[in-house]
């Protein structure tokens, strides 16, 4: 593993970073489950470094039920004053709630377009997005994509994901992979 060519941003990084980047980063997600795990990360990660949420997942999973939307849109505010307490997590009062209320958001998506999977495929017409970035400088941090997923989202009540979250949500779930060409990884998702 450690001989590949990875992206400029895991390649100096640690065994849990490169694991992530290898199996997962820019993999296309279809389950329900796993797209709120996304979402939550995603909006936790918002001011910090990737590197640490990623460290911080565990928590989250226990701290999250199991990343179940469900149970999550559930907690109440005994709960979520609970969570500002629990140090395996970021402990940011806003983040908290907004994970709370990004599930009830969630649900909603889910009862009208039968699954958060097929409502957020639309936004890049059902397939992946296959970028062909030689240099780490040419990848956007935002896109016209992201700019209307953000949109929606907001307008549907979900906070923490403004256009740059929403692009590291789709660049970390494969709807769009932007995996340097120099990448080993690159290459393995187009034969996928």
């Amino acid at each position: 593993m450690s001989n590949k060519q990875r992206c400029q941003w895991a390649h100096n990084a640690t065994s849990l970073e490169k694991e992530y980047h290898d199996y997962e980063w820019g993999q296309p997600v279809y389950d329900d489950k796993k797209w709120f795990e996304f979402l939550l990360l995603e909006g936790a990660q918002a001011g910090l470094s990737w590197s640490t949420i990623l460290h911080k997942r565990e928590g989250y999973k226990k701290a999250f039920a199991g990343f179940d939307f469900e149970q999550v849109a559930q907690f109440t505010e005994d709960d979520q004053a609970r969570l500002k307490e629990n140090a395996s997590i970021v402990r940011n009062r806003l983040k908290i709630a907004s994970a709370v209320s990004n599930a009830r958001a969630f649900i909603k998506v889910r009862q009208e377009f039968g699954s958060f999977n097929d409502y957020i495929w639309q936004f890049v017409d059902g397939k992946p997005i296959i970028n062909h970035w030689s240099e780490p400088g040419q990848v956007p941090v935002t896109t016209r994509e992201s700019d209307a997923l953000s949109r929606d989202l907001k307008k549907r009540g979900f906070k923490f994901v403004g256009s740059t979250i929403c692009y590291a949500l789709m660049q970390a779930t494969g709807l769009v992979n932007d995996h340097t060409t120099d990448c080993f990884c690159y290459d393995k998702s187009l034969r996928s």
